[in-house]
């Protein structure tokens, strides 16, 4: 779920900046512990209990949206016409200050709604979400449309380029007043009109577009029966059965049309036919004809995004939305994914002809289709490397890898991790645990960590993180909220959560994103803020400890026996570690290439379909595999804008990644060396945006990143050096 822009980066609510002006700090809280009290809904309320207070969450209510959050537009509007209106001349206290401690009230509504939009999604919570929709955009365009505002922040901006103001001031107003400008504040007034426009229309679409997929994840559900269970795992299937029994169908097995429930059938499910429909259910999402359908609104979505940059002066979106990123041109985007994508489509010609060689040797009589590839890549691994995944899952527990995550954030960090106890802290689902963060060293709290593990109806795809409440220190030190989301299939009773390879990775990824929160060093909120194609980086690089030798040793154990993993089998691991290579990257690469495509194409009469196609053609794509995200269920694309045009920044993190973990190779202690790993502290994690970004690398490594470490990574050629 994404947040109107301002809320994000530049802050726009809070009842201090409502009365900066005219009261102490004792009486302004004061008034703001009253205001607090004064709020019927507890959306809105502030978070009272234990940690500096937590998140209602065992309070919240559907039925509270609405209200809650026209209640904290209503506020924030009359705090931002407070600030504009402010008759005295504008200072970095009076105007930039006031913006960024702003945001209280609507930030803490925002939290139960991404809440409900990401983790408890219904139907009800849909319906007031499109009604929402439109009107969160309304309340965007009247702060970056209000020229008094603007006009302030424009006369700090203009005196600090005069008078230079210290490092992370500077940083706030230059990042605050680019937003301003790339959200079209010195447009004239009838193209802010049409400006605000576009942006109410969009807001609708990404919402549908979203409700679509997540109509098509939940209702596209394959039951099977006893004998169609050939080569699932034990756990798996009784999963399934749970899954089933829960949806009303008793005796069968569900597969769910989410990724964790596809992935491991395709993998190792002996029914062709069963893999096919599993495997059209999950890449069809969006894209099945019905009024679900994302073709049309995909299109509309460019058209709106393209008419809106042209009122700028832009030539694209791509072009409007990189100039702040690392790449900063579309074409320093293309020029890396097309350095790479030579080598990833050649490694998946010679992966399929290794399949289709295990095919035809097993007599199976089949030319390799997309819905064959993770089962012959499986068999393909058991041949080469003497490598069987669901053997390496036996040592995969997720309670063993939780502790992995927790040893090494407290060597790399020093952080500590300790349960809280069940009950003290409220939380939105029964499945959610909570652990107190604090500093070995001197038990300062440093916040908590929530984790989310398990998928179920009404929650939406995939894994992410999120922070509930940033880290800054202009009003004080506050501690983090964090959670790390997964959609692991929950286990029987008593059974074992065991996770592939893949997906224990992708656990450390996404704790890296909560790392990158926790150890936030930085004055401001804006400074919060990520720059996209750098913010992977941070979590891209955690996934390396997942195999490093110390927690191998000491976390991956038997879930039956408790027997460390044998070291032939991790030599296998690491000898592998090249495998499957070319899909890998290439499904990813062919999403990626195709969002800016998307992007710099002219949407006048586009045809989705026929355009996804014909560029896939183009490119040379292989017909044994996808995109890892098509183009109607691209939801990092089109259901907010987060990642549009922006998708590539996963592989120029993965640059910066490779070169970092060289760094870590080279060093006397490895990946725990004590002074590389200060170095990642201070330089990678704790600036967060207080600084750019490729500054900041140069910093921890004294050079710039090199793809060559990439290619080497992949196991591809080098050609450069």
């Amino acid at each position: 779920m994404t947040k109107p822009i301002y809320l994000k980066q530049i802050k726009t609510l809070g009842l201090c900046a409502l009365i900066a002006f005219s009261t102490s700090c004792k009486e302004k809280e004061e008034v703001e512990k009253d205001t607090a009290m004064k709020f019927d809904n507890v959306l809105l309320q502030e978070w009272t209990g234990p940690y500096e207070g937590v998140p209602a969450f065992d309070k919240m209510k559907v039925s509270d949206v609405k209200e809650a959050m026209e209640k904290g537009m209503e506020l924030s509007l009359a705090e931002i016409d407070k600030i504009a209106n402010n008759p005295e001349p504008p200072t970095f206290e009076n105007t930039i200050v006031a913006m960024e401690s702003s945001g209280k009230e609507l930030d803490r509504v925002y939290t139960y709604y991404g809440i409900l939009s990401s983790n408890q999604s219904s139907p009800e919570f849909r319906d007031i979400q499109t009604e929402l929709a439109p009107k969160l955009s309304e309340y965007s365009s009247k702060i970056s449309q209000n020229e008094k505002l603007f006009k302030r922040i424009k006369a700090v901006y203009d005196a600090s380029q005069k008078t230079p103001l210290e490092a992370d001031q500077q940083r706030v107003v230059d990042l605050t007043y680019k937003r301003f400008e790339m959200e079209g504040a010195n447009l004239d007034a009838e193209k802010k009109k049409r400006y605000a426009e576009i942006n109410k229309e969009l807001s609708s679409l990404y919402t549908k577009f979203s409700n679509n997929v997540l109509h098509d994840e939940e209702n596209y559900v394959t039951y099977l029966t006893k004998d169609q269970l050939g080569g699932l795992s034990e756990g798996f299937i009784k999963s399934a059965a749970k899954i089933a029994t829960d949806k009303g169908q008793d005796g069968k097995y569900a597969i769910t049309n989410t990724r964790s429930s596809m992935d491991p059938f395709l993998t190792y499910s002996t029914n062709r036919e069963l893999r096919k429909q599993v495997w059209t259910n999950y890449y069809a999402r969006g894209d099945n004809g019905d009024e679900y359908d994302n073709n049309k609104l995909i299109a509309d979505i460019l058209k709106l995004r393209r008419e809106r940059v042209e009122l700028l002066g832009y030539k694209n979106f791509a072009e409007w939305r990189l100039q702040d990123r690392m790449a900063k041109t579309p074409e320093n985007a293309m020029d890396l994914m097309m350095a790479v994508w030579p080598a990833a489509i050649a490694r998946v010609h010679e992966e399929v002809a290794d399949m289709q060689a295990v095919a035809d040797a097993n007599g199976d009589k089949i030319t390799i289709e997309p819905w064959d590839y993770r089962y012959y890549a499986e068999k393909v691994r058991q041949k080469k490397y003497d490598l069987d995944s669901e053997e390496v899952k036996q040592y995969l527990q997720l309670d063993k890898l939780t502790e992995a995550l927790f040893f090494t954030a407290g060597e790399l960090f020093n952080y500590k991790f300790t349960p809280v106890p069940e009950g003290s802290v409220p939380v939105f689902n029964e499945d959610v645990k909570v652990w107190e963060v604090t500093d070995k060293d001197s038990g300062k709290n440093i916040g908590l960590w929530y984790l989310d593990p398990y998928a179920r109806e009404g929650k939406r795809s995939g894994a992410w993180a999120t922070t509930y409440r940033s880290s800054d220190s202009f009003e004080g030190e506050k501690n983090v909220l964090a959670s790390n989301n997964s959609n692991f299939v929950k286990p029987a009773p008593g059974e074992a959560v065991l996770v592939s390879w893949d997906d224990a990775t992708t656990f450390f990824h996404e704790f890296g994103h909560a790392l990158h929160f926790f150890s936030a060093d930085v004055k401001y909120p804006t400074l919060n803020s990520g720059v996209r194609d750098y913010t992977e980086f941070q979590s891209q690089l955690l996934e390396r400890w997942l195999s490093t030798d110390e927690v191998i040793n000491k976390f991956l154990v038997h879930y039956k026996t408790g027997e460390p993993i044998p070291a032939a089998l991790v030599e296998k691991i690491k000898k592998a570690s090249t495998f499957n290579q070319g899909f890998g990257t290439t499904e990813y690469l062919a999403s990626a290439i195709m969002d800016m495509k998307l992007h710099l194409a002219d949407p006048t009469n586009i045809d989705i379909d026929k355009f996804e196609r014909e560029t896939l053609t183009e490119l040379g794509m292989p017909k044994e595999l996808v995109m890892r995200h098509r183009t109607p269920q691209f939801g990092h694309v089109f259901s907010g804008e987060g990642y549009a045009t922006a998708y590539y920044g996963y592989m120029w993190a993965d640059v910066l990644t490779s070169d970092a973990s060289e760094a870590f190779a080279e060093a006397p202690g490895g990946f725990y060396d004590k002074d590389v790993a200060a170095k990642l502290v201070k330089y990678l994690f704790a600036p967060r945006n207080s600084m750019d970004p490729a500054e900041a690398y140069r910093k921890f490594r004294g050079r710039d990143a090199k793809i060559e470490a990439l290619m080497r990574d992949r196991g591809f050629p080098v050609t450069t050096e």
